[in-house]
């Protein structure tokens, strides 16, 4: 094993990229980033009943759209390939063949039947073909029988072993079964797969989830058994729910790919995922991809399970929002706006939009959602809001409204703010008595943004057209 820095991130094909998944793929990069390192892409495709039609270009799109770049994998030529588990099955045949020669593994011919009634018992495998010679098992095996290789496991004893995040690890040699190395499909299991691979491929630094924490014992005696240099290890602590379970689909969206669909932006999952598990050491929230390259260490990951809190990522994206340039928000809100069919806008309208609707953009669709009068004429009032504001008084006090308006040259939002208070001073009424129904006949809503602003951008055609259209139309309230 050379000096470099080299981790992999090493996902199944079997569906959308879990949150999970994205914070171990995005610890693996920062990782090898800040050391100056590699980092891998690697499918693990030995189980194939589980794989996904699309899945790894799935999973490839979703890693590029959040920056997290790799050096060698599928699609990236290196010279520790292939990069698909599928695709290297004589290698892990010849690994499994070589240790049943040196008597670390054997040949088991026991039936499905048998095994299933074992786990019916809820039993462990009982080591039952062990005690076959090697004789008898090499003679079964070469007629033919169907059968799978398994490692032999100490029966007494223990491993321990340091773990960057969990200091020193001790497991019991009794809690480990004589675990299948190569099923009779020739395909490997997991196990001997992934010790194969990050031997071959110079892996210098595991960083995975903890919840293969108990496989270390089965992994460390492959290395042990083939005499290899064994990676550093660290296990994340557990992603979790708010009430402490494991983070599953159960309780919400848990792949990356519904946040990116519900206008999430990158930067802010990446922000909200780094957190999840690592802290700098102050109470500084807000990090770019570059300050987590910069700050990134495996001995700032704690051990205890790190709660998923979706006000938190709420609150990220909403400073990520407002980071952002009003040209860099309209080409990110465009296409929202578009699947609404909302199409007939200039560009630089739209930044005048969303300069006014910013903070109050906690998604990127709530743009279209809270402030779909920007982009066409009401199509329904508030209810609430009419029965308050839209009596016969206040059509009579928006008809005025009206009157002032249209003799107004300049329509900005100083003017129409002045032209408003000196009428309601004339009237001698508060101001918030035209403000409200007028802000209710302009955009069909009670709240918004700055009113004056609003009707500005606006301009003054359509101003005029929907007061009109509030003060003919027969209300109900």
């Amino acid at each position: 094993m050379g000096n470099q820095v080299r981790v992999r991130f090493a996902p199944s094909p079997t569906g959308y990229l879990h949150v999970g998944g994205l914070r171990t793929a995005l610890y693996n990069y920062l990782f090898a980033r800040h050391n100056g390192g590699k980092f891998i892409l690697r499918i693990e495709d030995t189980d194939q009943t589980r794989k996904v039609e699309g899945a790894v270009e799935n999973l490839i799109n979703t890693l590029r759209w959040i920056g997290i770049d790799y050096d060698e994998g599928p699609d990236r030529d290196g010279s520790y390939g292939p990069y698909i588990q599928s695709q290297r099955l004589e290698l892990y045949k010849k690994y499994a063949e070589d240790l049943v020669k040196n008597d670390h593994a054997y040949y088991c011919f026991c039936s499905s039947e048998r095994l299933q009634q074992l786990r019916a018992q809820q039993r462990a495998y009982d080591r039952y073909c062990r005690s076959i010679s090697k004789e008898e098992a090499q003679t079964r095996a070469e007629k033919g029988e169907k059968h799978v290789i398994r490692m032999k496991v100490p029966t007494d004893g223990e491993i321990t072993f340091e773990d960057v995040i969990r200091g020193r690890v001790t497991i019991s040699f009794q809690m480990v079964d004589d675990q299948v190395l190569l099923k009779s499909d020739g395909f490997p299991t997991y196990h001997l797969a992934v010790v194969v691979d990050d031997h071959f491929m110079d892996i210098s630094h595991i960083i995975r989830g903890e919840e293969w924490l108990s496989s270390v014992p089965k992994h460390l005696l492959l290395y042990q058994y083939f005499g290899w240099n064994v990676p550093v290890m660290a296990h994340l602590p557990l992603l979790l729910n708010p009430d402490k379970s494991k983070l599953s689909k159960r309780q919400g969206d848990v792949a990356v790919e519904e946040y990116r669909q519900k206008g999430y932006l990158k930067e802010a999952i990446i922000n909200f995922i780094a957190l999840l598990g690592w802290n700098p050491g102050d109470d500084r929230e807000i990090f770019f991809m570059e300050d987590l390259i910069k700050e990134f260490t495996l001995e700032r990951v704690g051990k205890s399970g790190a709660v998923f809190n979706i006000e938190k990522l709420n609150w990220l994206n909403l400073q990520h929002i407002k980071l952002k340039s009003n040209e860099e928000l309209a080409e990110l809100v465009e296409p929202y706006l578009h699947a609404k069919g909302y199409t007939n806008f200039r560009k630089d309208y739209l930044v005048k939009v969303i300069e006014l609707m910013k903070e109050r953009m906690t998604v990127l669709p709530d743009l279209v959602e809270n402030g779909d009068y920007f982009f066409r004429d009401p199509v329904s009032y508030d209810q609430t809001g009419v029965k308050k504001y839209l009596n016969s008084e206040a059509k009579g006090l928006l008809a005025k409204l009206l009157t002032r308006i249209l003799s107004l040259k300049d329509f900005t939002h100083t003017s129409i703010e002045k032209t408003l208070r000196e009428l309601a001073d004339e009237l001698q009424i508060k101001a918030s008595k035209l403000i409200h129904p007028a802000r209710l006949a302009i955009t069909g809503k009670t709240g918004g943004p700055g009113l004056f602003e609003l009707m500005e951008i606006l301009g003054k055609e359509t101003v005029v057209r929907r007061l009109t259209v509030a003060i003919e139309k027969q209300w109900n309230a």
